[in-house]
């Protein structure tokens, strides 16, 4: 499984504007692309910060739907007032559930980076280490790891209930990413915390 996500920073007035026209326009069209199996909004209301992720059933798949998407892109920037986007394609390493995400779910976002040669044991690390003991933690919801092989990248995001339980989490989940990123080398680049606007991901489990 491969995902193409969209970063973009928009006028966070226009977040509402922006997530109409992504669940009425955008997803609906998506959707009807050959090999595409969901996406998921999610949102940062003080700075304006959205991240869109489509799912494709392979490689081929995400990268021929590539100049069809192109015009969707656009319409939701404009909608969310952005002028521009950030688009990266990614390898589904985990993905486990637990249950889906109710109205009010955050997610917890880890951006990382290493030696590319350390994917598969970055990959062994998340799904033995980190994701039975995030699971645990009250409010959980789902986990997922995608990494960028070629140039050592991964971002391993967690959702959680409400935004109460995300934040309970944040000392376990900072303790927890510390002690591994030692040990397999990987340097903690970014740690964002959104609202799961919209979610319509229908990867399989992959734990």
């Amino acid at each position: 499984m491969y995902v193409r996500t969209t970063e973009v920073r928009g006028d966070p007035a226009r977040i509402d504007d922006g997530l109409r026209v992504v669940r009425d326009e955008v997803f609906p069209a998506i959707t009807e692309m050959d090999g595409c199996v969901g996406m998921s909004l999610l949102v940062d209301r003080e700075t304006g910060r959205c991240i869109a992720t489509t799912a494709w059933q392979s490689e081929d798949a995400m990268r021929a739907s590539a100049e069809a998407v192109r015009p969707l892109r656009d319409r939701a920037e404009a909608a969310l007032g952005s002028s521009g986007s950030e688009v990266n394609q990614w390898e589904v390493a985990v993905v486990h559930r637990d249950h889906a995400a109710p109205e009010g779910a955050c997610a917890r976002l880890t951006w990382s980076s290493g030696d590319p040669g350390t994917a598969d044991h970055a990959v062994d690390t998340y799904r033995m280490v980190i994701l039975p003991q995030v699971q645990e933690l009250d409010g959980f919801c789902s986990a997922s790891l995608m990494i960028d092989r070629e140039h050592g990248r991964a971002v391993g995001t967690a959702v959680f209930d409400s935004r109460q339980a995300l934040e309970a989490s944040r000392d376990t989940a900072r303790g927890l990413r510390e002690r591994v990123a030692g040990e397999i080398g990987a340097t903690i680049d970014q740690i964002e915390e959104m609202e799961v606007a919209f979610a319509h991901l229908h990867v399989p489990e992959m734990a």
